[in-house]
């Protein structure tokens, strides 16, 4: 090891090797130090405890991965433009840079994807990670935003960072099911990363490689419905979107709610400015659920405590018939006296496994297809035309809805017949 090396304990990976101090200088920013404070997976600690890490042990190893990439290439002989090197490992780094709180879980409130605001991070002059991005040189910054945009002019660099096997993926996958304790997201990650090879401006795989592919995309369905899609995730996320809908509500009728951080204020009204966005973390929507647990609002104040004691909804099924009983159980729901639009809650959720629609009436482009690669006749093939496991996970895209009501709720008499009713014409 150089004496200039900086090394990371890793879980995933074993080790992080840091040899560019840029990357260091990165790392010890305060936009960076700030994901610490943001767990990647939101609520899905309420359905497993251990799933509390970091955005920030994330980032570190989506570097790692892009590093190893780079790595293999050399081994391999490929080739790979390293004029790209830095520039793909600071975006793998940088990648979720600009999250929300509880990570995708305020996406839907903001309005906006994480992506916009790592963009507004690497772009804005104030920002310590832009400073350090242009003290590489000028239009360092911007060429970074491009990548993690998808507008960088090479679709290659592009798809270490987004694609069908970018690093993102290889590395949440492995480490949220280490973290969470299921073994859904295990793969051959060493394999993946030694198959893996650059081929006229596409990153494609051997053919050799199909089930090593086929496996990691498995992966990635069995952790999408018994992780990220897990009923009591999914709960928790309820009761956050419920809190903080009530919030802005309030605040934008008028009502003064005691504010433990100013940017809270701008953040309900819809009016966060870069700064007061990057102010905000898991840690600050805590202390504020914390105060506003003995709120005199009582919708408020009965979802905080709720979501910090972990007094979850609970889960009614959605069906076909679902419109014909609606109006019932919001009934039933206000019957308790509760306000049927925070507790009686539809969620949707919806994923694709695998991005590439079978039956286009076009070419997939380089980033939406994973390919094959023959090293001999130098032909691609899409990886789900010659596969019947990858076949079926790619035409299916149905949303998961999921309607959450209080347990007293769920438990009353009259929507369990409901419920029984619509199971019987259910066949």
């Amino acid at each position: 090891m150089s004496e200039g090396e900086k090394v990371f304990k890793d879980p995933v990976h074993g080790y992080i090797y840091v040899r560019d101090p840029v990357i260091w200088d990165l790392i010890n920013t305060r936009e960076m130090q700030r994901l610490r404070r943001i767990r990647q997976l939101g609520t899905t600690y309420f359905a497993y405890p251990g799933g509390d890490h970091s955005r920030f042990s994330h980032s570190l190893g989506v570097y790692e991965v892009i590093r190893q990439m780079i790595q293999a290439f050399d081994r391999n002989g490929y080739a790979w433009p390293h004029d790209y090197d830095r520039l793909v490992m600071v975006a793998g780094l940088l990648h979720d840079v600009g999250h929300a709180p509880f990570s995708h879980a305020l996406e839907r409130l903001m309005q906006r994807r994480h992506e916009w605001w790592s963009v507004a991070v690497i772009e804005d002059e104030s920002t310590e990670v832009h400073q350090v991005l242009e003290s590489v040189e000028a239009g360092f910054a911007k060429a970074v935003a491009a990548v993690i945009a998808k507008e960088f002019p090479s679709s290659l660099a592009v798809s270490l960072v987004s694609g069908q096997l970018d690093a993102d993926r290889l590395d949440y996958l492995m480490r949220d099911s280490l973290a969470t304790g299921v073994d859904y997201g295990k793969f051959d990650l060493a394999r993946i990363i030694r198959v893996l090879q650059p081929v006229d401006g596409r990153l494609v795989v051997r053919q050799s490689a199909l089930h090593t592919v086929e496996a990691y995309l498995l992966a990635r369905y069995f952790m999408y419905w018994q992780v990220y899609f897990h009923p009591v995730s999914r709960a928790g996320e309820v009761l956050l979107r419920g809190i903080l809908e009530r919030a802005r509500n309030l605040v934008l009728s008028g009502k003064p709610l005691v504010l433990p951080h100013p940017a809270l204020l701008a953040f309900l009204r819809g009016e966060a400015t870069l700064d007061q966005y990057l102010a905000l973390d898991d840690t600050i929507l805590y202390a504020a659920f914390a105060v506003w647990q003995r709120d005199e609002d009582v919708v408020l104040s009965d979802l905080c405590q709720r979501f910090l004691h972990r007094r979850l909804f609970k889960e009614i099924p959605w069906s076909a018939r679902a419109s014909e009983w609606m109006e019932t159980l919001k009934a039933r729901v206000a019957a308790y006296g509760y306000d049927p639009q925070y507790y009686c809650v539809v969620d949707e959720t919806s994923t694709v496994y695998y991005d590439y629609y079978l039956g286009r009436d076009r070419e997939p482009s380089h980033n939406e297809a994973i390919w094959l690669y023959d090293k001999r006749s130098g032909k691609l093939t899409e990886v789900s035309s010659v596969s019947l496991p990858i076949q079926a996970i790619a035409q299916e895209h149905r949303p998961l809805r999921r309607i959450y009501v209080p347990e007293e709720v769920w438990r009353d008499q009259e929507v369990e017949e409901i419920m029984r009713r619509d199971d019987e014409a259910n066949g």
